[in-house]
């Protein structure tokens, strides 16, 4: 993945673009291969923090900074008031991940290897915790559908903010359960001895100024949003469930792939499984409460996003289910989430 770094000359060329306003059709693409490589660093400062803090605290910080890309992306569209894109987004990243990434590294893994194994157990945790996910988005998605607007918008706008709530704690038991009570159910097969590349002060100041600087480049991004969807005819919703996520875990995504060819497909699926448990516990409730600052926005998706992620969790949890996986099974994941993205775009 060093090639990446490569991709950094993009930082400065969007900045000057954004500085002469060019065209918002390129400032979107030149802000969009600029976070791509700011997010890569952003995850590896993080693993190297890891070695000097030790796998606890390591597990903390990937959980925390692993989204936190497509995070930043999403605050700024927030203070846009684009809550379509916003909720467009964490879809996106769900299905992105349970059916691009998972479906994309169970083909190329299933081609060198006939068929690959991983820890059904903590597919099964991991499946449970998505499906309590998924009700906890479906129960005030059919809440709104049935009751009148006006009276849900007057009187029911806390039902967001105590679900968000909710599932944010089960996503602070759910680390407390895979790092401390359980954390013997996960086993440490995958787990490699690794010595640090980078200080500790250098890793930090990595992790700092990529943070900043994709908060610059973000801000590029959702500012050129809206003109740059009209003057392509695209649907911003289709930007937030396909392009926003797949810019934002881009590097996640390929590491996933990786680690399936190297026939690591616990790490595979913990990275697809888990950075979408994480999008759904703890990336929506903050943009929840995050929204407060602004206009409050709802939990409620709509019912097209709302299907597509009921699908995806149902699909990954019959593919997963019996901790195999092989080439056939990725194919049809990938399928999956190829005919959802057309729909989006129509």
């Amino acid at each position: 993945m060093g090639f990446l770094r490569f991709f950094l000359v993009f930082i400065p060329i969007s900045i000057v673009a954004e500085f002469m306003k060019l065209d918002s059709v390129w400032i979107f693409i030149l802000s969009s291969i600029s976070i791509i490589p700011l997010a890569w660093f952003m995850g590896k400062a993080t693993e190297e923090i890891s070695v000097y803090s030790g796998p606890r605290v390591g597990g903390f910080l990937n959980a925390t900074f692993g989204n936190a890309t497509e995070l930043i992306i999403s605050f700024f569209a927030l203070k846009e008031g684009l809550f379509d894109v916003v909720k467009a987004s964490i879809a996106g990243s769900v299905i992105g991940n349970i059916l691009l990434v998972l479906g994309a590294s169970m083909f190329f893994g299933g081609l060198k290897y006939k068929i690959q194994k991983f820890n059904r157990k903590v597919i099964e945790v991991s499946s449970s915790m998505l499906l309590f996910a998924v009700i906890g988005l479906s129960i005030p998605a059919i809440f709104t559908y049935t009751m009148d607007t006006e009276l849900i918008a007057n009187k029911y706008q806390w039902l967001s903010i105590s679900i968000a709530l909710s599932m944010f704690i089960i996503y602070l038991l759910g680390l407390y359960f895979s790092f401390y009570t359980h954390k013997d159910l996960y086993g440490s097969d995958h787990e490699e001895s690794t010595e640090a590349i980078w200080g500790l002060k250098k890793s930090i100041l990595v992790l700092v100024i990529c943070t900043l600087i994709i908060a610059l480049e973000s801000e590029f991004l959702v500012g050129s949003v809206e003109p740059m969807t009209e003057s392509l005819s695209l649907s911003k919703i289709f930007v937030g469930i396909i392009i926003i996520p797949i810019i934002g875990n881009a590097a996640e995504h390929s590491t996933a792939i990786i680690m399936a060819v190297k026939n690591k497909m616990d790490v595979a699926i913990e990275i697809a499984v888990g950075s979408s448990l994480q999008i759904i516990l703890f990336v929506a409730p903050v943009l929840v409460f995050l929204s407060l600052l602004f206009k409050p926005m709802s939990i409620v998706f709509n019912k097209f996003e709302l299907v597509s992620i009921i699908v995806s969790v149902l699909i990954v949890n019959r593919v997963a289910s019996d901790g195999e996986s092989n080439w056939l099974e990725g194919i049809q994941l990938l399928a999956v989430y190829i005919i959802t993205a057309l729909s989006f775009l129509i």
